[in-house]
Parts: structure tokens; C-alpha cells; sequence
């Protein structure tokens, strides 16, 4: 999970592109970065960490130009970001290109080495993003005329990507000399929007991974970037748009909904604040199926995510809704943060109970999901703690038993609870009284509800079925050994801090 933004405009674009990432920060903390164009000339800043940490105002004064594109990166291996895996990317061969992305290619090893082999280009990170511009530069390069490009040698270099790319892509890149570039894979798996503004002195555009950032800096929005689609912005505003992929179909990722999209944002022509209210009323009536026996005071959400369906879930029993938890909001989410120690200490400094919505209550804490089980056991705990008769524990999803593959940081089966565990194991294990999951054609009902023409989803991570098509066990394995890997070099270079810390 990535944000994006591409942006042509009549003024200086690096506020307007600062602003977008602030608004877009809760998709990545751990990188952000800014490249504008100027003329023939980008200027590139970048850097580990929060969008406020990363630019400072010297930044900002050094990168000019009236176009650009800006990104917030979290890793979806497990652990903390390298610098130099921080985007966007940029290429100089056989154009001037910056790129950013959102997703996972899932054939990445094989493109990197199709690159170097047969496309003679070098890729010099483990990031699946330059293996992806280093694949788009290729594909201008052989579909363009003397090296030089128009719209439609353009689109059929992303109709060449779209041959070679396997996985889920939401892509924003600028060609110097050219225009804003942004397409997104054939399932639709990751989202993209486009706004317009009008201007005296003519249209702009933004590109971005939800409606929220075109709403936030005053930007109308058209609609979103349909599947295997490409849209082309040039300097002088002129918009082209093309579908590059006969196979497309929309099959957006259903944890956007869940969990990973702000609840003001609109994907796919879907209410994110209505699929979580509609999610609080299909739980509510399987409550009243299975747990019509079972005395609940009060209604206590997670915060933040879980609140509207928590609400209604409480409208519909006609049970209290109280806020338990007050919540720190100084300290990052803990599901994207990197290695479980992290998680697991953050989880006390990132809440706090209040006592009084506790003490002889027993309580229904509702959540939007159950990942690994970390922050829902501490969680319970701290009802507990706070004199909780009894704690009961409802999911507005159902149990996440396989991996993700689509840039979601919840590869390995062994670090999720619901892997090879029923309901009752899973509550033994988090220390609850009970516990009740969404059912997943509910939660599909959930958020077609608010758009009935979309009805299937990418939902591997609840039901294993991968919908690219391309995702076997060996696959899955080669992946759980390189975050074993990369958990190793932590825990060494952790135990360096600690030593020199000690000297």
C-alpha cells in the first residue's frame, strides 16, 4: 500500500503536491518523496519517513516547475525501507522519466532479469517499482519513431506493459518534454482517481489514489482510471485517454474498503464511510443469529477505522455506543509498521482506556479486522485492566488466513492468527470471551451495496484465490524466505545499535 499523485498545473506544483501526500500519509510512513519538472530538468527530493520529517522549506524552494509527482511508501516485505528504495525513480535512457507506484509486481524477478538480459537495462534496487520503469522506458524506446513520442506510441507502450506486467499497479509517471503519464493494471486491483480544476489560465489536473486528495486541494473529480486504462495529461492541459488491454476487468482489493482507504474517500464509485456502516449492519445481524443468548452493556469501538461500524452495529441491537479508547494520534499505525516487536510495543503508547466505560461492563470491542493478532490481544487486555466484566471481540471482516501479494504488508501465514486456528482458537489466543468474524459474502454485500455494478473483488487474503492467476506455493515460499531474510539483518543490525549503545 502506496499513495500517489501526478499533477499538471498552472502554478508552482511542490505545495500542491506536499499537501496531497499529507493528505494521502496514512497510505505510507515510512519514505515520501517529491520530483518536479522544470522545463527539461526534474528536480528530485526524497527521503525515510513522515511527509512532515522528510521536506523542509529548502526542499520545497529547490523543487520548481508547474508539473510533478509525489509518493508515500511503506515496504511490503516486513521491514524498514532502504533510502534508496524511496520514489519516485528516475530513468534516463531513452527519455527523461520519473515514476511512482502503488502495488506489487508479482513477477518482478523474472522482469528484472528480461531487463537486464534481453532489454540490456540495469536495475539497481530490490524494488519492484524501477523493475516496472525500467520496463515502461523499454516499451517507449521499441514503440517509438527516432526517439521521439507522441500519445499513441504512448499508449501502446503501455499496452507493452501491460503484456509483460503481472500483479496489481496504480502508476504515475512524468516524461520530460512530454506530459503526466498514469495507468493501472487490468484487474483494477489498486485505485486511482483524476480530478480537474479550472483555472483562468487553463485546466489542471491531478492524478491520485483517492478522492479525498482531489477534494482536499480543490480539485472536481471526474472518475476513476478504469482497469488496463491509460490517461495522458499534456503541459498545455490537453487530457488522452485510452483503454490499453482487452482483457480488463474490475476486481478492486476489498481490504481498501476494510481498512487501508480514508472513510472520506470514494473508490470505484464506492462511499468508503458507507461499505463500513453497511459492514456494522451484516455483523450486527449475524450477532443477533449466533449470539442472541449473550448479554452486551456497551458497544466500544478500535479506533479509528472500526468506528462507523461500530456505531451502527450498536444502532441496529439498540445497544450503547461509548468511546473506550482514546487514542494517541502522535504515534503510527501499528498494522503497517515494520517487524512485530515494533507492533507489539507500540500498541499501550498508541492507546489508552477510559476506565469508566469498563469498570463491571461487559463489553463488545469492534474492530475492522484481525491480522496477527498482536494489538487485539493487548487491546483486550486493557479492557480488562480497566475492569471489564467481560470482553467480547467482533471483526467487520472476516478471518485473514492467506497472504497478500498485492502490496499489503501480510505475507507470511505463520504471523497470521487465523491461519490454522478456528474461532475458538483465536479467541483463546487474543484472551476474549467470545469472538464473531464478518462472513465474507456478507462483507462483498457490504460494499456492493453502495455500488451494485461491482461484484467481485480481490479478497485473497480471506478466501486464497488469487485473481492474477499467476500465484503458486512456490511462489508464496520464495517470498516467506526472503522476509525471514530481511527479519535477520534487523534483528543483526539491531543488535549493533544495542552494542553501541552499550559502549
Amino acid at each position: 500500500m502506496c499513495g500517489i499523485l501526478g499533477l499538471i498545473s498552472q502554478s508552482p506544483a511542490n505545495q500542491l503536491l506536499y499537501d496531497g501526500l499529507q493528505v494521502l500519509q496514512h497510505r505510507g510512513q515510512d519514505a515520501a518523496g517529491i520530483a518536479t519538472l522544470d522545463g527539461q530538468t526534474f528536480h528530485l527530493h526524497k527521503d525515510n519517513g513522515l511527509v512532515r520529517d522528510v521536506f523542509r522549506t529548502r526542499h520545497m524552494r529547490s523543487l520548481l516547475g508547474n508539473a510533478g509527482i509525489a509518493h508515500v511508501r511503506y515496504p511490503t516485505a516486513g521491514s524498514a525501507v532502504a533510502h534508496n528504495e524511496a520514489q519516485p525513480f528516475y530513468v534516463n535512457s531513452p527519455f527523461g522519466i520519473v515514476l511512482g507506484h502503488n502495488g506489487n509486481l508479482t513477477n518482478a524477478e523474472e522482469l528484472k532479469e528480461q531487463l537486464f538480459v534481453e532489454d540490456l537495462r540495469h536495475v539497481n534496487t530490490n524494488s519492484d517499482s524501477e523493475v516496472l520503469l525500467n520496463v515502461l522506458a523499454h516499451e517507449l524506446q521499441i514503440n517509438s519513431q527516432q526517439y521521439r513520442l507522441d500519445v499513441q506510441t504512448i499508449f501502446a507502450a503501455v499496452t507493452g506493459v501491460h503484456h509483460r506486467c503481472r500483479g496489481a499497479y496504480a502508476v504515475v509517471a512524468m516524461i520530460a518534454g512530454y506530459g503526466l503519464l498514469a495507468f493501472r493494471d487490468i484487474h483494477g486491483i489498486r485505485p486511482l482517481v483524476i480530478g480537474v480544476n479550472e483555472t483562468a489560465l487553463g485546466k489542471e489536473y491531478l492524478v491520485a489514489s483517492e478522492s479525498v486528495a482531489l477534494d482536499t486541494l480543490g480539485f472536481k473529480f471526474l472518475r476513476d482510471i478504469a482497469p488496463g486504462e491509460a490517461v495522458f495529461v499534456e503541459f498545455d492541459g490537453k487530457l488522452h485517454t485510452q483503454q490499453c488491454s482487452d482483457k480488463a476487468s474490475l476486481n478492486p482489493c476489498i481490504f481498501e474498503y476494510v481498512y487501508l482507504a480514508r472513510p472520506d474517500s470514494v473508490i470505484d464509485g464506492i462511499s468508503v464511510y458507507e461499505t463500513r456502516l453497511y459492514m456494522g449492519e451484516y455483523l450486527a445481524d449475524k450477532l443477533k443469529r449466533s449470539w442472541s443468548e449473550i448479554d452486551i452493556d456497551v458497544v466500544i469501538p478500535i479506533p479509528d477505522t472500526s468506528r462507523p461500524s461500530a456505531l451502527q452495529l450498536a444502532n441496529r441491537l439498540n445497544l450503547p455506543f461509548r468511546e473506550g479508547f482514546v487514542k494517541n494520534r502522535y504515534i503510527g499505525r501499528t498494522f503497517i509498521m515494520p517487524g512485530q516487536a515494533m507492533r507489539k510495543k507500540s500498541v499501550r503508547q498508541k492507546l489508552n482506556a477510559i476506565g469508566v466505560e469498563f469498570k463491571g461492563k461487559n463489553v463488545l470491542l469492534v474492530d475492522d479486522s484481525i491480522v496477527r493478532g498482536t494489538t487485539s490481544r493487548e487491546i483486550v487486555q486493557m479492557a480488562r485492566d480497566a475492569g471489564a466484566r467481560k470482553v467480547y471481540f467482533a471483526s467487520a471482516a472476516p478471518p485473514v488466513r492467506f497472504p497478500n501479494v498485492y502490496g499489503i504488508d501480510m505475507p507470511s501465514p505463520q504471523e497470521l492468527i487465523a491461519t490454522g486456528r478456528n474461532d475458538d482458537e483465536i479467541c483463546r489466543e487474543i484472551g476474549a470471551d467470545g469472538i464473531i468474524y464478518q462472513d465474507l459474502d456478507d462483507l462483498k454485500a457490504a460494499v456492493s451495496k453502495a455500488n451494485p455494478h461491482i461484484t467481485d473483488f480481490e479478497a485473497s487474503c480471506f478466501d486464497g484465490r488469487y485473481i492474477t492467476g499467476d500465484i503458486t506455493a512456490d511462489y508464496l515460499n520464495r517470498i516467506e524466505a526472503r522476509r525471514n531474510s530481511g527479519k535477520a539483518s534487523d534483528a543483526i543490525n539491531q543488535m549493533a545499535l544495542d552494542l553501541a549503545a552499550e559502549e
